[in-house]
């Protein structure tokens, strides 16, 4: 059976926000405290990291092997410098950051904070980095999406003087942002392949981080839980956060971007983050503040403005990459 592009379009773009909004919620639900049992961040970074291998590893194996890639350790498909720099920010950092924040801090400020943080370090970063312009118009929906942040971040920090942790969480969700915005610009400042830059990322995050795990859980440094939680969880983490977070969001982002364009790529996405705090209200049960749905309603005013900004503007020129695609489009939620 062969479908339209239309449909496969559409199918991409639902398929890439039920996975944004599923991640926040679910990296939430698993390593919150207050739940019992939970994996450790560094756990469930793990699963990620062997989930997303266990795919694209072998792929680029093949890439390399074949002739089709210069490649470095006969795995990634990029040379060394391109795939340590992009991995440290976009591979390692910014997912033991983001599962860190789940510790401390709800969904619904990760709704916020990281999807809506994204284009004003992406703005900013490709300003300083790629010599962009911020155009007054784009510098209005920056200043929305700054408001939102500091009407949910900025009451976390006052509540910290009363012995509050939530603002941990909210300075490691926009410190995840930060990370993955300097990996989009590095993306679309070096023309990165989505597949190979996906492999690439993957490659670094396994070479540098496995061994770093199981040295660490051997010396007792850190806990691993691994072995006190039900196998299943354990499998689903490996498929959910590693194969559908990493792989398949890349895959259908990509197809996405070719289907609707960048801007109106973005658009659609801008949906994450009321929908992933709609999903923390109605599946863990968390309240919905005044501050929290002002601030949610601030970044996505901010993020459909500078869109609409973009649009009036020059058009933007999208590598035949989901990644590079993120980081020109100007936005990423996980």
């Amino acid at each position: 059976m062969r479908f339209s592009p239309k449909t496969i379009g559409a199918a991409s773009a639902v398929i890439t926000v039920v996975i944004w909004t599923s991640f926040i919620v679910i990296a939430r639900a698993t390593a919150d405290p207050s739940r019992g049992v939970t994996l450790t961040p560094f756990d469930i970074a793990l699963l990620r990291i062997l989930g997303a291998g266990s795919v694209l590893l072998p792929w680029g194996v093949w890439l390399v092997r074949s002739g089709t890639a210069r490649g470095w350790l006969g795995v990634s498909p990029l040379p060394w410098r391109t795939t340590v720099l992009t991995g440290f920010f976009g591979g390692l950092l910014y997912a033991l950051l983001a599962y860190a924040g789940f510790v401390y801090a709800p969904a619904a400020h990760a709704s916020v904070l990281m999807p809506g943080s994204l284009p004003l370090w992406t703005a900013l970063l490709a300003a300083l980095i790629l010599h962009d312009r911020i155009t007054p118009a784009r510098a209005l929906g920056l200043a929305f999406i700054v408001a939102g942040d500091l009407l949910v971040g900025g009451a976390s920090l006052l509540k910290a003087f009363e012995g509050g942790v939530v603002w941990k969480g909210d300075l490691l969700f926009m410190s995840a942002a930060f990370c993955w915005s300097v990996y989009s610009v590095l993306a679309r400042k070096f023309a990165l392949d989505a597949v190979r830059a996906t492999i690439a990322i993957t490659t670094f995050a396994f070479i540098t981080y496995v061994p770093a795990y199981a040295l660490l859980v051997a010396s007792g440094a850190v806990q691993s839980r691994l072995g006190v939680v039900p196998v299943g969880d354990v499998v689903f983490q490996l498929l959910f956060q590693g194969v559908g977070s990493v792989v398949i969001s890349g895959i259908t982002f990509t197809q996405m971007i070719r289907s609707f364009g960048p801007v109106r790529s973005t658009m659609i996405t801008a949906l994450v983050p009321g929908l992933s705090a709609l999903g923390a209200v109605v599946f863990l049960g968390e309240p919905l503040s005044v501050a929290l749905f002002g601030g949610l309603a601030l970044v996505t005013v901010g993020i459909l403005f500078g869109v609409r900004a973009a649009s009036a503007g020059a058009p933007v020129k999208i590598a035949s990459g989901g990644h590079s695609a993120r980081g020109t489009a100007g936005k990423r939620s996980n």
